[in-house]
Order: structure tokens, then sequence, then C-alpha cells
């Protein structure tokens, strides 16, 4: 009885410390990896005259900390309304880093962004 007992607490204890957390690194989302190709790509850079232009719902630039950004497939996402065309074609810094943020929205940015601001 001791044995089967044993057994079965090793057991429990197997599935807990080993394999529970294999299953849930599984689970969990891989970074995306940046090619070769995509780390030797020059940077496009954008003057402010340029990204003013796109100040609409259906073609919406920001700038972020002297990144441009082409937010315009996310305009009809975003949490805050019509808050994000506040600064369409303009400076979305300060808006941007607002309590309102949670902290994902600094991973998901990173997928908009075409280019450098010209300074």
């Amino acid at each position: 009885m001791e044995i089967i007992l044993a057994t079965v607490v090793l057991g429990i204890l197997l599935a807990v410390f080993i394999v529970l957390p294999r299953l849930r690194s599984k689970s969990v989302p891989q970074k995306r990896k940046v090619s070769s190709n995509a780390q030797n790509k020059a940077v496009k850079s954008y003057s402010k005259a340029e990204v003013a232009r796109h100040n609409k719902r259906t073609d919406c630039w920001i700038i972020i900390k002297d990144k441009v950004f082409d937010v315009t497939s996310y305009v009809e996402e975003h949490p805050g309304g019509d808050a994000i065309l506040d600064h369409a074609g303009d400076d979305s810094t300060e808006g941007f880093y607002g309590p309102q943020h949670a902290t994902r929205v600094f991973e998901m940015i990173d997928d908009f962004c075409i280019g450098d601001l010209e300074i």
C-alpha cells in the first residue's frame, strides 16, 4: 500500500514540476524573429511635412519619439475611439505615454513602425 501511495505522489510531483511547465511554455507566444534581411534593410526617414499629409481616418500616420507609425489599420480598433485621430499626422508621444495605455501597447506599436522622423 505504501508503495502505491508513494508512486501516486511521485507521479503527481512529476506532473507538477516537469510536465505542466512545458505545457505552459508552449502556449506562450514566442517573440517574432527578425530576419537578417529585415535587419539589413535601410530605415526610411520621413519629414514632418510628409507625415502631416497622413492625417485622416483612412490614412493615419503618427509620430512617437521621433519614429513614424502608420496606424491606419488600427484606427477602427483603437479602444479609445477617435482619440487616436487627435494627433493624426502629428506628434502623439504625449498621448501615447499617457496613463490610459496598458503596457502591452508598448509592445504592439512596433508592428506599425514605418521609419524615423527626419530631424
